[in-house]
C-alpha cells in the first residue's frame, strides 16, 4: 500500500531528510585517512540525537549501528569497524533519521585522497544518474521511467553494473514503504507516480559486474568481482512538473570541497 503525504507531513519529512543531510555534512568534515568508520558512526549517531532525532537504522531488523558505511567493493550495508580508512578509499555513508514521526534516508559517497580516474568517473556518473532519475519523478510517470533513466545512463551509456538485488523505496512513517524503486527497468511500467508520494531514489552502481554477495557479517553486500561501487540517495516528493527534493547535498558538497583529505574536483 502506498501512503500519500499531506503538505504538512511533507514539511515534517523535509525536516527529517535535512537532518540526515546535515549529519552527512558533519561526516564530510571529519572523514580522512586514519579515521575509523566506527568513529564516524558514533559522530553521526550523536549528531542525530543532539538535533532531536533518533537513528533510523539502529535496531532496524537488528542492525547494530546508526550508519551503514561501505568501503571500496562494499556496495551497501557495511558495518562500521575499528579499521582505519586510507588514502584511495571510496566510502559510501548511508544514514537515516527519525524525527516528528517520519524518517529521512540519504547516502553519499566520498573519495579519500587520490583515486584512479576510472573510480572518479564511477562516482561522477552514479551521482549524475541520481538526478536523471529524479527528473522522471513527476506525477503521471511510472516507477519504471525512473528506473530506465538510471539504468540507461549507467549501464547502457557507461557499461557499469546496476545492482539488481537492492532497490530504492517509499519513505514516510516507516523506513521502507511501497513502492519499490529499482535502478533498472522499462519505461511505462511499475507503480504510477502521484502527488504526495515520497520515495528514496538510490542508484547503487558497480564499476564492474552487477553481481553481488553477502559478506560473513550477514549484512555487508560486496561486488562479486571486488571492484568498487558507488551509492547516492535523495528523498523525493512527487509533484506535477518537477520533483521536490527533500534532502540536500549542498552542505555535504561544501564540506567535501573544504576538506583537503577528500577528492571532489571531478564533479
Amino acid at each position: 500500500m502506498i501512503h500519500y503525504k499531506t503538505k504538512a507531513e511533507i514539511e515534517l519529512m523535509r525536516e527529517s531528510s535535512l537532518l540526515v543531510s546535515k549529519t552527512l555534512s558533519e561526516v564530510a568534515k571529519l572523514i580522512k585517512p586514519g579515521i575509523t568508520t566506527l568513529h564516524l558512526n558514533d559522530v553521526a549517531e550523536q549528531f542525530i540525537r543532539d538535533n532531536g532525532g533518533t537513528p533510523s537504522f539502529k535496531g532496524y531488523q537488528d542492525y547494530p549501528f546508526a550508519a551503514c558505511i561501505s568501503v571500496n567493493d562494499a556496495v551497501v550495508h557495511g558495518f562500521p569497524t575499528k579499521n582505519e580508512l586510507k588514502d584511495g578509499d571510496i566510502v559510501s555513508v548511508d544514514l537515516g533519521a527519525y524525527k516528528n514521526g517520519f524518517h529521512g534516508d540519504s547516502a553519499y559517497t566520498f573519495a579519500l585522497g587520490t583515486i584512479p580516474e576510472e573510480s572518479q568517473q564511477l562516482l561522477r556518473v552514479t551521482k549524475e544518474s541520481l538526478y536523471k532519475g529524479i527528473e522522471k519523478a513527476i506525477a503521471g510517470n511510472r516507477v519504471g521511467d525512473i528506473a530506465f533513466a538510471i539504468q540507461d545512463y549507467t549501464e547502457k551509456q557507461h557499461g557499469y553494473g546496476v545492482v539488481r538485488e537492492l532497490v530504492g523505496h517509499g519513505l514516510g512513517r516507516h523506513l521502507h514503504e511501497d513502492p519499490q524503486v529499482p535502478n533498472y527497468g522499462k519505461r511505462g511500467t511499475g507503480a504510477k507516480l502521484k502527488e504526495g508520494m515520497v520515495i528514496a531514489i538510490e542508484p547503487m552502481i558497480n564499476l564492474g559486474t552487477k553481481d553481488v554477495y553477502h559478506d560473513e557479517d550477514g549484512w555487508t553486500i560486496r561486488t562479486h568481482d571486488r571492484k568498487p561501487s558507488a551509492h547516492y540517495e535523495h528523498n523525493v516528493c512527487i509533484q506535477k512538473n518537477k520533483a521536490d527534493i527533500l534532502s540536500s547535498f549542498a552542505e555535504i558538497e561544501a564540506a567535501e570541497k573544504a576538506n583537503p583529505n577528500l577528492c571532489s574536483t571531478y564533479y
